[in-house]
């Protein structure tokens, strides 16, 4: 009996410890079902990169470093950028525009307008080497905007008053406890006007328009992706088949291999577009959109 004892003891000892950590072992089981390579070609490098630049555009320190490192990447042959944003905050849609603009010296771009490229994922998108936008998509809205609330009534309902010190004439411009003066809405016009006169130039140099002809592309425009061609916004008509398509000829791969995005960093973009959203409600900054 002893002898039998010792000799199944080992198995006992297993079937003990997987009882004990059943949960463990299950999690652990799954997380390599959902990231485990699935299939021969996910082994090997990709040799095209797709990037996305989906929701408002906030934070785009994710996306610069996926453009960057595409473009330090000898085995990355071509970039396809996968648009459908409504726009967003003037400084990061620039960062997103000239990192394009850095890396088109080494490899070919295309951008596609997935569902929307507006104002600030439009001015992103402008030096790709080509726009492909999908024949349902709303391009342009090359305009700038700032704005806020006068809560100065409900303030006065609550018996609510503010209380301000400063220094500089213009210190406590756009506030939203009272109306805005005239000098300081002359003053925010001058940000304006220069912002806008940035991003329509930027267009017209990328898109080789003419920029004295501005309002006939800009001027915060909205057009369809047949009339966004006509006036020279993008290239072509197509779906992402042709955009792929497109960037396999350009990049001269023989055998193309896309990356894919992993799942969990898909939920995490998710979760920081919503983020995105609620700070840009309570916080606006100046914004192409």
């Amino acid at each position: 009996m002893q002898f039998l004892k010792k000799l199944f003891a080992p198995v006992g000892a297993t079937l003990n410890y997987i009882q004990n950590h059943f949960k463990a072992m299950l999690f652990l089981l799954l997380l390599v079902v959902l990231f485990a390579p699935t299939g021969e070609q996910e082994l090997k490098q990709n040799n095209l990169q797709e990037i996305m630049l989906v929701g408002p555009i906030m934070d785009v320190t994710e996306i610069l470093k996926q453009l960057d490192d595409a473009a330090k990447n000898d085995t990355i042959k071509g970039v396809l950028l996968t648009v459908d944003s409504p726009g967003g905050a003037v400084a990061p849609s620039v960062e997103i525009a000239y990192a394009i603009k850095r890396l088109k010296t080494k490899k070919p771009v295309i951008a596609y307008a997935a569902g929307t490229m507006a104002s600030g994922s439009y001015y992103a998108s402008i030096w790709a080497d080509s726009i492909i936008a999908n024949p349902g998509s709303m391009i342009g809205s090359i305009g700038v905007i700032m704005q806020g609330a006068d809560v100065s009534g409900l303030m006065d309902k609550l018996g609510i008053k503010s209380q301000v010190v400063k220094a500089g004439k213009y210190k406590q411009i756009g506030t939203p406890d009272r109306p805005w003066k005239d000098y300081e809405v002359k003053e925010l016009n001058k940000v304006i006007q220069g912002t806008y006169d940035m991003f329509s130039k930027d267009v017209a140099d990328a898109r080789k328009l003419d920029f004295k002809k501005r309002d006939m592309y800009a001027n915060a425009h909205i057009f369809t992706a047949s009339q966004a061609k006509d006036v020279g916004l993008v290239d072509s008509l197509g779906v992402k088949y042709d955009a792929k398509n497109k960037l396999v000829a350009l990049s001269g791969v023989q055998k193309p291999i896309w990356n894919k995005e992993n799942e969990f960093d898909k939920i995490l973009k998710k979760l920081t577009a919503s983020t995105a959203v609620i700070l840009h409600t309570y916080f606006p900054p100046l914004s192409l959109r």
